[in-house]
């Protein structure tokens, strides 16, 4: 079994034309950042879930959580007030139909 950053995604990250397969592509996609975007809180928290799951060995899954929630910050999801109908009237049993 692999340990540290050599560990891989169970799905590569794909971001700007290049594929995040390991721990370490990710740790050094992060520090290639420019500094102000890699000062960023969503980016401190996915470096810190990075380290976390070196160290720790916890699932990287935890990793991969961090960088694509920073990837997606500015992603703002859209309300579908129309989305589904709520059913706001008294339900009929069977004996009342």
């Amino acid at each position: 079994m692999i340990k540290g950053w050599g560990r891989p995604f169970e799905e590569p990250i794909e971001v700007d034309g290049r594929s995040l397969a390991t721990l370490r592509e990710a740790g050094e996609y992060i520090a290639g950042l420019p500094k102000k975007e890699h000062d960023a809180p969503e980016w401190r928290a996915a470096m810190e879930a990075l380290l976390l799951v070196v160290e720790r060995g916890g699932p990287t899954m935890f990793a991969r959580i961090g960088v694509m929630r920073a990837l997606n910050r500015h992603h703002v999801p859209e309300f579908n007030p129309k989305g589904k109908e709520p059913h706001w009237g008294r339900r009929k049993l069977k004996r009342d139909q």
